[in-house]
């Protein structure tokens, strides 16, 4: 069985290890008070303190927008997930797209979590997910109210293989990988 192998238990032993490193990591370098943020969406403007609803706690993914197969995949996969997420704390993507074209994606991919724009960059750039190109970046940003003050509480960084989309690692259970296969808007 695999669960009686000793050296697979010692390296998932292992791995755990260093993902709870790398989660204080991630919240010592992201941690800080964040400004209240204005967004776009098909309903006029709003905050990031109003993203928060009824939560104490928020997620926000950086999405590069339409144009980027992977971060469609991301948020397909966070799709499936939004009711167990949303059932902790707020989700909402972000992408630089604006809100007629993220509604137009959302309907055809039937995304239920809501969307916001940010058109200027300023929240990416300041979460620091904007290139020195001055294009968005993809990754997630969690987020604490305490009291008035929004905090930034961790941040990560998102990209192939990483641990927010699993079908990197289903295509690492075939001897050939991912064989070189990437991520596509649609498959036909």
């Amino acid at each position: 069985m695999i669960r009686e192998n000793a050296r697979v238990v010692a390296l998932q032993t292992r791995l755990q290890q260093v993902r709870t490193e790398l989660q204080e990591a991630q919240a010592e370098a992201a941690r800080g008070e964040v400004r209240d943020y204005e967004f776009m969406t098909l309903n006029g403007a709003v905050r990031l303190s109003s993203l928060f609803g009824r939560k104490r706690d928020l997620f926000v993914m950086h999405n590069m927008g339409k144009g980027c197969a992977n971060c469609t995949m991301w948020s397909d996969g966070f799709n499936g997930l939004y009711p167990h997420i949303s059932d902790r704390a707020a989700f909402v993507v972000c992408s630089p797209d604006a809100p007629e074209v993220q509604a137009e994606l959302a309907k055809a991919r039937g995304w239920r979590f809501p969307m916001v724009s940010d058109p200027d960059k300023a929240f990416f750039r300041d979460m620091g997910f904007l290139s020195k190109a001055g294009a968005a970046q993809p990754g997630i940003s969690a987020f604490q109210k305490e009291g008035a003050s929004i905090m930034r509480v961790s941040a990560s960084g998102m990209e192939p293989y990483d641990d927010f989309c699993p079908v990197w690692h289903m295509f690492n259970l075939l001897p050939e990988g991912a064989d070189g296969w990437k991520a596509r808007p649609n498959y036909d």
